[in-house]
């Protein structure tokens, strides 16, 4: 950031005319746009400290945790499907103050919200703002930025991506120690309620942002580039002007324009249509599409909205959690900074290349560190079945004398202690299947427990289906509670935390200096200008389509089958990517938009 805005490094095209209004504009524009990538940041980073204290008190199950926390990335596919066309109707400035808006008025629907549905509508509106922003910005500023600086400029936005990312854990770390010194003085109940406070502050803290985006987002020009493809010629040279010498805006603007009369002229010669599906068109989209689909499979959005919860299941306390997850968003935002300045040095190949290949080792790793702690629990459904109530509930407040009391039953439980053990119970009612979150027998302020028909059977047909194609739900309104599987387990060691933690940061780093970086020029750079806006649109719901699904299933998948399993198919999913990047990726380092146009129609134009 500091090379892009530094007034001893010319800005490109302004050779002997780098004036003090193109660079205090051109700070303008990368600061307004970065306060985008803040938002973005605090959309998906907010959950991560205020979940535990959401779980603690809400009452609400493991599946519909993992929706409230899904729900943000499922309205973030809704919105992205529909942003591009939204970009080209409206214009790029017009978007981002209405995302910026719609990010302001989200967060008092979530802080004021009282149980499951105000909370989800709050957390879908959230993401609907986060999937505007997440096409527009990156649009914006791949069109307004010169082809030098767009590998910095756009790695501002994710730079301040990962910067509200840190905020939001720092926020959660400050109620961690409210929290930690309400245990040692007050009761039960009085901890209860000021959890419940808490995680409405956290979300509280985040509307400033929201606030100061669509305030800046007034004052920047429209992209030149929509401008141009809109006929406003006039207008895209006074935009360029505003951060460029007027030899260079018009050298762009010519360069628009040829770029834009190309396929008009090729379609007087061989008619064809304006689609996404041209034959020119389908490499780089394709490709674009499999990297944004690659980059959430890696588990990125899902580590950092559980990250305390992991650590805290990997041994480590409330507090070094919440320690653990600020310097893991610590090491995304430092690591992000140093790969801002090598994108545009080393390339993006390299720098993808490397970070996917370091990020299957560091998944590896986690799983093979949990997958050893997870041998030692052992299986006490028959216990809990017993206490199953003639109504078909259960409510179960897991303490030591609890744990004592299934301890005591297994021969197998020796060294485990009932002051630090953990317990998660997989159950159904007929055909409909859910899980409980791990729960920790040293947490003294813990909600007890409580299984129901009416928190775990689907509300209506329609969520019956999606949940279970072939389910009865009628049937299973009258069913028993069934106690599939009881695992009750120690909970690791401190040293088996950090160690974990330390798996987490080196993920995190690998992401931050590759795919963090990387994926947002390659969605902005490999689209051509023709169906930029729409091309992206599409590319990122796949994005958002994949986070959500594994946000959704990761509370419950981690509950069957154990948290070695969510990383193994982490590290899985990321060898896949690093294959796609090593394979296909072209070099972008260097060259405008349209000259990496004009490589693709090359390479279509050489095919058979």
């Amino acid at each position: 950031m500091n090379d892009l805005l530094d007034p001893a490094v010319p800005i490109e095209g302004l050779p002997g005319e780098n004036s003090a209004a193109h660079r205090r504009y051109n700070l303008f524009l990368v600061g307004v746009a970065g306060l985008g990538g803040l938002l973005y940041g605090i959309d998906v980073g907010i959950i991560g400290g205020a979940l535990p204290y959401l779980e603690a008190t809400s009452g609400l199950s493991a599946a519909e945790l993992s929706v409230i926390v899904a729900a943000v990335l499922l309205g973030s596919v809704f919105s992205t499907l529909f942003a591009g066309i939204f970009a080209d109707a409206m214009g790029r400035k017009p978007l981002m103050i209405v995302s910026g808006a719609t990010f302001a008025c989200s967060i008092p629907v979530i802080a004021l919200s009282h149980g499951y549905q105000p909370l989800f509508w709050g957390r879908l509106l959230q993401g609907i703002s986060a999937g505007l922003i997440g096409v527009v910005v990156p649009l914006y500023l791949a069109e307004c930025l010169g082809a030098s600086n767009r590998g910095k400029g756009t790695g501002v936005f994710q730079c301040l991506l990962t910067l509200g990312i840190v905020v939001a854990a720092l926020v959660g770390i400050y109620y961690s120690y409210r929290v930690q010194a309400m245990t040692l003085a007050a009761s039960p109940a009085a901890i209860f309620a000021f959890k419940d406070e808490a995680w409405r502050r956290i979300f509280w803290v985040s509307l400033p942002p929201g606030i100061l985006f669509v305030l800046g987002s007034c004052f920047v020009t429209e992209s030149p580039r929509w401008l141009c493809l809109r006929g406003r010629s006039d207008r895209a040279l006074s935009a360029l002007l505003r951060s460029r010498s007027r030899q260079q805006a018009q050298r762009e603007l010519a360069e628009m324009q040829a770029t834009l009369l190309a396929p008009r002229k090729q379609a007087a010669e061989r008619p064809a249509g304006g689609s996404l599906l041209q034959r020119r068109y389908i490499a780089p989209f394709l490709l674009a599409c499999m990297i944004l689909f690659c980059n959430q499979t890696t588990g990125v959005n899902s580590i950092i909205a559980y990250n305390a919860n992991i650590l805290m299941q990997s041994g480590l306390s409330d507090l070094s959690a919440h320690w653990g997850y600020v310097l893991f968003t610590a090491v995304n935002f430092l690591v992000t900074v140093l790969a801002m300045i090598l994108v545009d040095r080393k390339g993006r190949r390299f720098l993808l290349t490397l970070g996917t290949a370091g990020i299957v080792a560091a998944t590896a790793a986690v799983g093979l560190l949990f997958l050893h702690s997870e041998h030692r629990s052992f299986d006490c459904q028959a216990q809990l079945q017993a206490m199953v109530k003639a109504d078909q509930r259960l409510t179960l407040h897991f303490d030591p004398a609890m744990a004592k009391t299934l301890l005591a039953s297994h021969s197998g439980s020796a060294g485990i202690s009932p002051q630090r053990a953990s317990l998660n119970v997989i159950y159904s009612y007929g055909d409909f299947t859910a899980a409980t979150s791990y729960m920790r027998s040293d947490e003294p302020a813990a909600a007890p427990m409580r299984i129901a028909r009416s928190g775990t059977l689907p509300s209506n047909a329609v969520e019956a289906f999606f949940r279970n194609p072939f389910g009865n739900l009628r049937a299973a309104e009258k069913a028993p509670l069934r106690i599939q599987k009881a695992m009750i387990g120690p909970i690791p060691s401190l040293r088996h935390g950090w160690l974990v933690a330390i798996g987490l940061y080196a993920f995190m780093a690998f992401y931050a200096l590759g795919p963090g970086v990387v994926v947002w020029l390659a969605l902005s750079e490999l689209m051509p200008t023709r169906i930029r806006s729409n091309g992206m649109s599409i590319a990122l719901v796949l994005n958002q389509l994949a986070s959500t699904v594994l946000a959704g299933i990761f509370l419950p998948f981690v509950s069957r089958y154990g948290y070695s399993s969510i990383f193994f198919l982490f590290a899985a999913f990321t060898a896949l990517y690093l294959a796609v990047v090593f394979l296909f990726l072209p070099e972008t380092k260097g060259k405008t938009l349209e000259e990496i146009e004009a490589c693709f129609d090359t390479q279509h134009a050489a095919s058979p």
